[in-house]
């Protein structure tokens, strides 16, 4: 399966004595319309990641350390073509070499090359930011052209905007797995400000201009200083905190995992849904409320394969909808559900893609399949899982997916690989049409 932004994980082997489904590869060009699903989503192999329980709140100081000013933008335009194929890794290079203006730029990285693309936000289907290795950018026209607001040294690893004037970004710097700058940008990007440093790489999301979560850890000053809360015994994966109270957990303790729910800022957890699971590896969770949840569980890996499952929540874990259930012979029965389990809900692909929820009905799934040409799929839920759509678009690339959508109908779909270039393909009509709106630089190839 895929690197991800929200996963990764080193294989685990499985001897299985059930029958299990081996979903065949998907390689058909792109045709319109959908196919749903009743009751029916990116994480490489990955072992289990347990945080220990913690019993008092920690505070930590990262502090800002100045301020820097955007370089002058420089703009490269690609013609979108409404074609629904990818192009194959063999076509020359359509995008050229981009480089920014160092003019104000004491941080910048010299001769950044518009390549590789790491994260993506937008704040509305006409404007958002992209960023890579070593750049961040923004469109205004659905992704036709981009300026290079920003050059950074180190990785773009998460891109956050409430509107089109205030967004954020967490820099992997160079040489430094554990070091991420926060950068803020209070007018659209034109400058952008050093805020303070994230703690850890959990999915960022603020909920005002001075309070954000990421993980189990919590500012109230911009990101300046960072409070962790408390977290359940032998959890999986990060948590998810959608507000100072109410939060959301994965706990393994190797024979049952359990998705356990806080409503006191940490300080106590309960367990509203218990299943017996054979692996469970990872977890990825979003919240579009209070008493809503979506939870993606992450089992085992083999043989290109991933078994995961899909739940979602509506009225604070006392109901559970079981959106997606995908075993595979290589990762073994979806996590919650028994070895000889071959017939829950699914959406293709042999992998969990990228996951993008947008509130408490509508989310998009993505799915891969890494033994296939066209190994990007994707599917889409607009009752909160009672039913999904599986899409019939299938595109190239062999890296991370990438999601955003401004409402149920308007979204980016950027499909990445190791060494051909990134895609950027946009729907108007809910993921059933997609078209190519920008094709960038390959990736820099390490020597």
């Amino acid at each position: 399966m895929k690197p991800i932004a929200m996963m990764k994980t080193p294989m685990l082997m499985l001897f299985l004595t059930g029958a299990i489904t081996v979903t065949g590869c998907q390689q058909t060009a792109q045709v319109q319309g959908q196919q749903p699903i009743p009751n029916a989503p990116a994480i490489q192999n990955k072992q289990p990641v347990t945080n220990q329980p913690e019993s008092a709140t920690q505070t930590v100081t990262t502090g800002a350390t100045g301020t820097a000013t955007a370089a002058k933008p420089t703009t490269v335009t690609t013609a979108p073509a409404p074609v629904q194929q990818a192009p194959a890794a063999s076509q020359p290079q359509t995008t050229p070499r981009l480089v920014p203006s160092a003019e104000n730029q004491p941080q910048a990285a010299a001769n950044v090359r518009f390549g590789k693309v790491t994260a993506a936000r937008l704040a509305s289907f006409t404007t958002g930011w992209l960023g890579g290795e070593g750049w961040i950018a923004k469109t205004t026209n659905a992704g036709q052209t981009w300026s290079v607001q920003k050059n950074v040294t180190g990785t773009v690893t998460q891109l956050f905007a409430l509107n089109d004037q205030a967004a954020w970004a967490t820099i992997q710097m160079a040489g430094k797995s554990t070091d991420f700058q926060l950068l803020h940008t209070t007018n659209g990007g034109k400058t952008w400000n050093v805020a303070g440093k994230v703690p850890q790489e959990g999915f960022l999301h603020f909920v005002s201009a001075t309070e954000a979560f990421s993980g189990n850890w919590r500012t109230t000053d911009g990101g300046k200083t960072w409070s962790k809360l408390p977290l359940p015994p032998k959890t999986v994966g990060d948590a998810y905190f959608h507000d100072k109270a109410n939060g959301w957990a994965v706990t393994y303790d190797n024979v049952n995992m359990q998705i356990q729910r806080t409503a006191d800022g940490g300080k106590t957890w309960k367990a509203v849904m218990t299943k017996h699971t054979i692996a469970l590896t990872n977890a990825i969770i979003r919240s579009a409320g209070s008493n809503n949840a979506w939870v993606e569980c992450i089992g085992d890996s083999g043989m290109n394969q991933t078994s995961y499952s899909l739940f979602h929540t509506a009225d604070g874990g006392k109901s559970w909808q079981t959106v997606i259930a995908k075993s595979s012979a290589g990762g073994g029965p979806a996590p919650g559900f028994p070895m000889e389990y071959t017939g829950g809900p699914t959406i293709g692909g042999s992998s969990p893609g990228a996951l993008y929820v947008l509130n408490t009905k509508e989310a998009y799934i993505g799915a891969q399949c890494m033994a296939c040409d066209k190994p990007n799929t994707i599917g889409w839920t607009t009752d909160g899982g009672k039913t999904v759509a599986a899409g019939t678009a299938a595109f190239e690339g062999f890296g991370e997916q990438l999601l955003a959508f401004a409402d149920a109908k308007h979204g980016w779909w950027i499909c990445t690989d190791q060494t051909a270039p990134a895609v950027m393909y946009t729907t108007a009509d809910g993921g059933q049409h997609w078209k190519k709106a920008h094709v960038f630089a390959a990736p820099s190839q390490s020597k």
